[in-house]
């Protein structure tokens, strides 16, 4: 069950989302990209300080993104999004996933290729950030105020906050995952694919309602 949907279950009050509570919102929201990164990291093995950048700049800026387009698209589209996110975020994460462990297990000769490469960022931050897009229904259900101000104020510092956790979050991810890839090669890369289509597997269950 995505942090979005989980706060919507609980029993609506007159209460609202503060700091502390919006920073753990955050957290929760970043586990997918924090678990993908990791997986990133052990395709690379060799993590270096610009590696970590990119996929910071990467999750933390689509984290944010998805969050401002969720909330400005309101209740509009709720029901649609609510309908196709599994699937999005399925989707990419098999086919890399998939394509990880066609690399590792592949007996031709080892080529090097660039695990960070724009369309392969894009898929795996937009399916790990997918679930930003339901925002909308949490902030309808406990407004966030983090001071005196305006609902959209309020909202867009959440939306900053939101990307920057995940920033912070998804460099520790690729750089867990960088030392264990360095160590093992080739078992780290097959780890990783795997873990890939499990988090799609398990995001499509969960959309289903199997989980």
């Amino acid at each position: 069950m995505t942090p979005a949907l989980y706060l919507c279950r609980q029993k609506r009050t007159d209460k609202f989302m503060g700091l502390v509570e919006l920073l753990l919102f955050a957290v929760g929201l970043s586990m997918d990209a924090f678990a993908v990164s990791v997986c990133n990291g052990l395709a690379m093995g060799d993590v270096r300080p610009r590696h970590m950048l990119i996929c910071e700049a990467w999750f933390g800026g689509f984290q944010a993104l998805m969050t401002m387009i969720g909330y400005l698209l309101g209740s509009t589209f709720e029901s649609f999004i609510n309908a196709v996110s599994g699937w999005v975020a399925f989707g990419p994460l098999v086919l890399i996933g998939g394509n990880m462990l066609r690399e590792a297990l592949s007996k031709e000769e080892e080529k090097e290729t660039n695990k960070m490469d724009v369309k392969t960022m894009f898929l795996l931050a937009l399916a790990a950030s997918i679930d930003a897009l339901a925002v909308r229904i949490t902030f309808a259900c406990v407004p966030v105020q983090l001071f005196a101000g305006t609902q959209l104020l309020n909202t867009v510092c959440s939306v900053l906050i939101i990307g920057a956790t995940t920033f912070v979050i998804s460099c520790g991810g690729v750089k867990i995952g960088g030392i264990f890839g360095t160590k093992y090669k080739t078992g780290a890369e097959i780890t990783g694919g795997i873990i890939l289509i499990l988090i799609g597997v398990k995001i499509l269950l969960e959309h289903l309602g199997v989980l």
